[in-house]
């Protein structure tokens, strides 16, 4: 049996579905290159993706995996979380290897994003989706002649039943800036990590791969060449302050996202990076 994969209308947007020969599903929006669905093979979803979330081809998409460059956040001068997030993406590849499907998408810098940032970048975005992992590889090569400076994430909702229950194992001993305590920063002491309040932490230096205890099931989180990992639940206040995110939804969903804030990425002309970041179904 071969996977299939077909781009189609959803939501009035163009999306890539990929079921792969061995059961795992996800959706793609080329709006953003945005994963919007992954479920493992046998198993359930492991993305959030919001009932309320704008599918307009101009407001970013609440769930899913969004794509953040140039600029994380509000850590700089451009619009929140940066330029690529709202345009679309072009699809420049897909193959199947061993029952995996990988699919790459690109964008280049263009009029909008040189009215704002004046840089020329190109991004590819390659996701490998296999019966029990969805590995997301984002690339940046500067095709400018003058050096430029970047932060970036891969900012994952990820599922959850409850996320009072939910347990986030792998960050104690690191240290963190406390977006929610006016940037303070401190050092986790605990061996796991449970969330009963608004969170937003970034933490640093993160060489280790997280697991996540979701009610029973497990996934294990991983990255390279992101320095940083962003926690973020906007908890009730928050959420009721999002008109794309239902009141009760804080409680379905907690971002764990790979990142690279604390030190912006230099990149010299015709120079590249790369950082990935791989979701693995527990056994």
């Amino acid at each position: 049996m071969k996977s299939n994969i077909s781009t189609i209308t959803q939501n009035d947007q163009p999306v890539i579905q990929v079921r792969t020969a061995d059961g795992a599903e996800a959706t793609i929006s080329l709006f953003g290159a945005q994963v919007l669905h992954w479920q493992p093979a046998g198993g359930r979803p492991w993305l959030y993706l919001s009932e309320a979330a704008a599918f307009d081809g101009k407001t970013a998409i609440r769930g899913g995996v969004p794509v953040c460059f140039p600029q994380f956040a509000a850590h700089g001068p451009l619009p929140r979380h940066g330029l690529v997030r709202t345009r679309p993406w072009r699809l420049v590849d897909q193959r199947e290897v061993d029952k995996q499907v990988m699919l790459t998408l690109a964008i280049d810098s263009d009029d909008g994003t040189l009215a704002v940032w004046p840089y020329l970048f190109a991004l590819e975005l390659t996701i490998n989706i296999g019966a029990t992992r969805l590995d997301m590889e984002l690339e940046v090569t500067n095709t400018g002649a003058d050096a430029l400076e970047f932060t970036a994430a891969l900012h994952t909702y990820l599922r959850v039943g409850e996320v009072e229950l939910a347990e986030l194992h792998g960050l104690k001993g690191l240290t963190y800036t406390d977006q929610c305590d006016g940037g303070a920063r401190k050092t986790d002491p605990l061996p796991m990590l449970r969330v009963d309040d608004p969170m937003d932490r970034i933490y640093h230096d993160v060489r280790r791969p997280l697991t996540l205890d979701d009610n029973g099931r497990t996934l294990q989180i991983a990255q390279e060449n992101f320095s940083d990992v962003v926690v973020w639940n906007p908890w009730e206040t928050g959420a009721a302050a999002l008109a794309d995110l239902p009141d009760r939804d804080f409680r379905r969903m907690l971002c764990v996202e790979a990142a690279a804030v604390q030190t912006p990425i230099r990149l010299a002309a015709d120079a590249q990076w790369w950082g990935r970041q791989s979701l693995i179904v527990g056994e």
